[in-house]
């Protein structure tokens, strides 16, 4: 899917709903990688809106609007999927959506792990049980540093990446997940964990 998150900065803001998504979060210290990394990038595509590093997540579903009574039957609904293994991912190397010819996202990878894209996929499942649509296309993981208004190469970019496009920038373990909340502000987009599933 491209991106597998939708773009949850983006929509309309309905007080009676809850504009959600289901994702893992990220321990400070990859938070203080990215922010490093956008400022280096900052100076050579100064167009990019930026997304604020305390609001990445690696998401593994978009769910959109929905009303309370949908929030408390997604969270009942993951419940049900029970414990699951803990395991590691790794961050490294950088690319666009859809492509480098035009672009609308920059972001830096997740190597892919079979437990990962296993807990995607049961995830994605699950929701597919209450009505959400299943992913057309396949889970691909990643961090969402920046989105482009215009979608129109980004040379200076391309160039800062190929320097070093396998750049690792580190691994964490995954425990647990959770359902957030994605309010709009005067500031950006605000988030709260709803619910946790370990």
């Amino acid at each position: 899917m491209w991106p597998p998150t939708g773009n949850h900065e983006g929509c309309p803001y309905n007080p009676e709903t809850m504009r959600a998504f289901i994702a893992i979060d990220l321990p400070e210290s990859l938070r203080v990688a990215l922010r490093r990394k956008q400022a280096d990038f900052r100076s050579v595509s100064p167009d990019a809106r930026w997304t604020q590093p305390e609001g990445i997540h690696l998401t593994l579903k978009f769910l959109g609007e929905i009303p309370d009574h949908k929030v408390r039957e997604v969270a009942e609904c993951l419940k049900k999927l029970g414990p699951f293994e803990p395991f590691a991912i790794r961050v490294k190397g950088f690319g666009f959506f859809p492509d480098g010819r035009r672009p609308r996202v920059f972001w830096v990878g997740i190597e892919e792990s079979a437990s990962l894209i296993h807990l995607a996929e049961q995830v994605d499942k699950a929701m597919e049980t209450i009505g959400f649509a299943r992913e057309q296309r396949a889970f691909h993981p990643h961090l969402t540093l920046a989105r482009f208004k215009v979608p129109q190469a980004q040379p200076a970019l391309q160039a800062a990446i190929s320097q070093d496009p396998e750049q690792d920038l580190g691994s964490f373990d995954v425990s647990e997940f959770f359902l957030f909340e994605s309010k709009l502000s005067p500031h950006g987009a605000e988030y709260r964990k709803a619910e946790r599933f370990p």
